[in-house]
């Protein structure tokens, strides 16, 4: 499909929009929490919005609270996406090993129940789904950095959250993730190697190794690794940042502050090299939330 001749903005976001049991949030949103969230959204505009931490519910219930309140500040959202992610999928096994079944680290991706902390896409414009490697076992992605002592091979799954591949109508191709964070193990770096891991699928998809990539791909979401601090296999994040297939408009900008660690870059928007990038940029924090608003505007030929 020939891409439209106007621009588009697109952001992402890992703003808080995850609580510690279902249906939380939609309670939340109903009493009127997170104004500041919905202002600063409207502040930006964008046409299409991937959120990296926000609960799902299996009718997106709670996702079209959240478009009614962006509805209501001017921004029409009417293309949600919004699968079930693997955070907090039960696997059914002791995965953590502690003698005990059904804990947030024994899911496909840490949740204390199934969904908790979630992606969804909110668009202007029509979506598809174009692949979806959320459901690939981390033992199948060539190279993997799985261990033979790692816990169950045959059912670990890569993602920790998802991996979407979305085509938006008349734009360019969306590579959305949200990676575990590389810390909370010990020394066999079994969270670092993944976080690496789910970074280096898209590595893997633009090279082909995956299926035919897409022409014109913009990769977005939260990496959870900054290439320069921090804890987690930087290397990779370089590796990725330095690739003459993408262009980094926001190269050294911090999106989120941790008292632990300062300043670091976890969320990301590198669109292809091809693409004309008409401005870009990383909203100042605001009340109540850690993780910074990106944001590029794309001119598309």
């Amino acid at each position: 499909m020939p891409l439209l001749a106007e621009p588009l903005r697109l952001a992402t976001w890992h703003a808080d929009l995850s609580r510690d049991g279902p249906g939380l949030l939609l309670r939340d949103l109903r009493k009127g929490e997170g104004t500041g969230l919905v202002a600063e959204i409207a502040a930006v505009a964008p046409d299409v919005l991937l959120l990296t931490d926000i609960d799902f519910d299996h009718d997106g219930v709670a996702l079209g609270a959240l478009a009614a309140r962006l509805e209501a500040a001017g921004l029409a959202y009417p293309h949600r996406f919004a699968p079930r992610p693997n955070a907090g999928l039960p696997t059914g096994r002791d995965l953590d090993g502690d003698g005990r079944l059904g804990g947030p680290r024994d899911a496909q991706g840490y949740g204390l129940f199934s969904g908790q902390g979630g992606m969804a896409l909110l668009s202007a414009r029509p979506l598809r789904l174009e692949a979806d490697f959320t459901a690939m076992l981390w033992r199948e992605l060539p190279g993997a950095r799985m261990r033979s002592e790692d816990p169950a091979p045959e059912l670990q799954r890569l993602s920790s959250d998802a991996h979407w591949v979305i085509g938006i109508e008349g734009g360019p191709t969306l590579l959305a993730w949200n990676a575990t964070p590389p810390v909370f193990d010990g020394p066999e770096d079994r969270n670092g190697r993944r976080n690496a891991d789910e970074l280096a699928l898209w590595r893997r998809y633009l090279e082909g190794a995956l299926g035919e990539p897409p022409e014109w791909p913009v990769l977005i979401g939260n990496a959870n690794l900054d290439p320069e601090r921090g804890e987690g296999l930087r290397q990779e994040m370089r590796g990725l940042l330095g690739d003459p297939r993408l262009q980094d408009p926001l190269a050294g900008r911090a999106t989120v502050a941790w008292e632990q660690t300062g300043p670091m870059r976890v969320s990301y928007i590198l669109p292809a090299a091809g693409l004309a990038v008409r401005d870009a940029g990383v909203r100042p924090a605001i009340d109540g939330q850690r993780h910074r608003l990106v944001w590029v505007t794309l001119e598309l030929p």
